[in-house]
């Protein structure tokens, strides 16, 4: 009977060692450290397969487009051009009225020819001894009174301007001097139109004796 436990108990020892033998082997390992690099931006990188794969291009916005405006003396395509001296005539109307010691007139420009065109801003205006003659003093000043417009003439039409005209024996030191008329700049032109219009000038540039406006629709 005694040894019958002893037998017993050396089997539950024997157990018992061979159980914790088979955990011990079962265990989880030490985990290995691994360390990972990135592929740098823009560089190949190595897919699964092995073949290297590069990344796609940084998208970049499309480059906006804003039409141009046109400049100063154009006109945008498809529109009618500037009026020209060669395809305008011109005529002064008095009945403006006058005021200490000036005279208001409408300086009109006409479209005589056979497509529409455009007055835009001011005329250049001077007095002149003679049709081909020189100017005669200082040139008119710009009266910014009426706002600059796009005044589209169909033939036969015409564009308005106020011209002034200060009387010359109104000023001490003027130079007094006969002028034949007015010598006439269309905008953005350079060739002139000629309107007789005697009338007495003061051949000192030091003193203004006009003033123009922008032209507006008659």
């Amino acid at each position: 009977m005694r040894s019958q436990k002893i037998s017993q108990g050396f089997a539950m020892t024997t157990a018992i060692a061979a159980s914790a033998l088979l955990l011990t082997a079962c265990g989880p390992s030490q985990p290995q450290s691994q360390t990972t690099t990135s592929p740098a931006t823009g560089q190949a990188s190595q897919s699964p397969t092995g073949t290297a794969s590069t990344p796609p291009p940084a998208s970049s916005a499309p480059a906006s487009s804003t039409p141009a405006s046109p400049a100063p003396g154009t006109t945008a395509a498809g529109e009618p051009g500037l009026c020209k001296a060669a395809g305008l005539t011109a005529a002064t109307d008095a009945s403006g009225g006058g005021a200490a010691g000036s005279v208001y007139m409408k300086l009109n420009l006409t479209n005589k020819g056979a497509d529409p065109c455009i007055l835009r801003g001011y005329a250049g205006v001077s007095l002149v001894a003679d049709a081909a003659g020189a100017p005669i003093g200082a040139p008119a000043t710009r009266d910014d009174s009426a706002g600059v417009v796009d005044v589209l003439l169909a033939p036969g039409q015409t564009g308005t301007a106020v011209l002034r005209y200060t009387q010359a024996r109104n000023y001490q030191g003027c130079m007094v001097v006969d002028a034949a008329g007015y010598r006439i700049y269309p905008p953005e032109d350079t060739d002139s139109l000629f309107i007789p219009k005697p009338t007495t000038a003061c051949s000192n540039a030091e003193i203004t004796l006009l003033s123009i406006g922008a032209f507006q629709p008659a």
